[in-house]
């Protein structure tokens, strides 16, 4: 794969490539005419980094085992019109008739602006919220996550003893808002004097930043620590130096520190993926807009660490066992933010599946940080 990888960044950088890009463009239907399927995997990281790319990788890897389907992947692709570049070579000189671009910041505008040059070639992107003023052949997918999350609270407000909670946060977008918000209302459900505390570092992957978060964090008190970067391992291993408790994010990072880890909030993204491609497969197109949680099978809990007590275990699974029946709502009113604002009034609810949710841009009550 390495050698195919800069075949197509040196194909890019010449004009003779980017010439010949047209003459390509028949690539793709040719080699959906063979009956066979090229799919295109895009990380804004690291295929092993422990979190957001790996579990992307994961869902990659079990798409190479479905017989007539070549994967192509790169990693390390900026939010930037380096995605846009690499899009087109997966296009152009793969043959890639469908492509992951998995970053947040690779929808808008670089998925968006290239999709109407290629309109047979379907792009699905992770976590955009597409509306039907956008192009056809472009796709968003997502999991309800931060219910997994509200799960990690749960146990993270059994394991507190401080009562302070900490989170490391890459942006302050709707998806790290949510769980940020789900996380310290899972462990409020526990104990509601419970408060956390966020820090943005502002990039999904600064590793240094992230161990000074972490350590910053513990500093104010803090004794369960999370995070929502792409690669929690500086987080997960820093709190637990520190001797804080950690719920991991992604992937599962319990083997990074076994005694202190008490769970964690996982994607399924193989279960997704193969889902995707046995579709495309079988002549059927992929719904433009496509969510899932615990019982759609995006989303699953690592294995409760050792280091729950019985009744944070009791809690855990009454819990789950509600939110797999879908009677049970994170978001309901009266709900205000850190700023005193009512967010949702009394008597409404907003259930997982609410994609107002998705624009969330408030902190709640209870966490100690700003969005600006």
């Amino acid at each position: 794969m390495p050698h195919k990888i800069l075949s197509r960044r040196a194909f890019l950088r010449t004009s003779a490539g980017l010439a010949g890009a047209t003459a390509l463009g028949t690539l793709p239907m040719a080699a959906r005419a063979a009956g066979k399927l090229t799919v295109g995997f895009i990380y804004v990281g690291a295929k092993d980094d422990y979190g957001y790319n790996q579990s992307h990788a994961e869902g990659a890897a079990a798409v190479k085992k479905i017989p007539g389907v070549t994967v192509v992947e790169e990693e390390k692709v900026p939010e930037t019109v380096d995605v846009t570049k690499t899009m087109e070579s997966m296009i152009n000189f793969d043959g890639a008739t469908l492509l992951f671009p998995t970053s947040f910041g690779y929808f808008d505008p670089f998925i968006l602006g290239l999709a109407p040059k290629y309109k047979d070639v379907r792009f699905e992107h992770c976590g955009g919220l597409w509306t039907p003023k956008d192009p056809k052949n472009v796709g968003s997918y997502f999991g309800y996550i931060d219910m997994a999350v509200y799960l990690n609270g749960v146990c993270a407000g059994h394991a507190t003893k401080s009562k302070k909670i900490g989170f490391v946060a890459a942006k302050p977008i709707p998806q790290v808002l949510e769980n940020i918000n789900c996380f310290l209302l899972g462990a409020r459900s526990v104990d509601p004097t419970i408060t956390c505390q966020v820090i943005f570092t502002g990039e999904w992957s600064m590793p240094v930043k992230e161990a000074e978060a972490t350590n910053a964090l513990c500093d104010a008190g803090c004794d369960v620590i999370t995070a929502h970067v792409d690669g929690p391992k500086v987080v997960m291993q820093t709190a637990a130096g520190r001797g804080a408790f950690i719920c991991g994010y992604h992937a599962d990072q319990s083997a990074l520190a076994p005694e202190k880890y008490l769970t964690g909030a996982e994607w399924n993204w193989p279960k997704v993926y193969t889902g995707f491609v046995e579709e495309v497969l079988a002549g059927k197109e992929i719904p433009n807009f496509v969510r899932g949680g615990f019982k759609e099978g995006f989303v699953k809990m690592s294995p409760l660490g050792s280091a729950n007590s019985d009744a944070a275990r009791k809690q855990f699974e009454d819990v789950k066992a509600k939110i797999m029946t879908g009677d049970f709502v994170v978001f309901k009113g009266p709900l205000k933010d850190n700023k005193g604002n009512t967010v949702i009034p009394a008597g409404v609810s907003q259930p997982e599946t609410d994609v107002a949710l998705e624009k969330m841009n408030y902190l709640v009550e209870g966490v100690v940080g700003t969005t600006s």
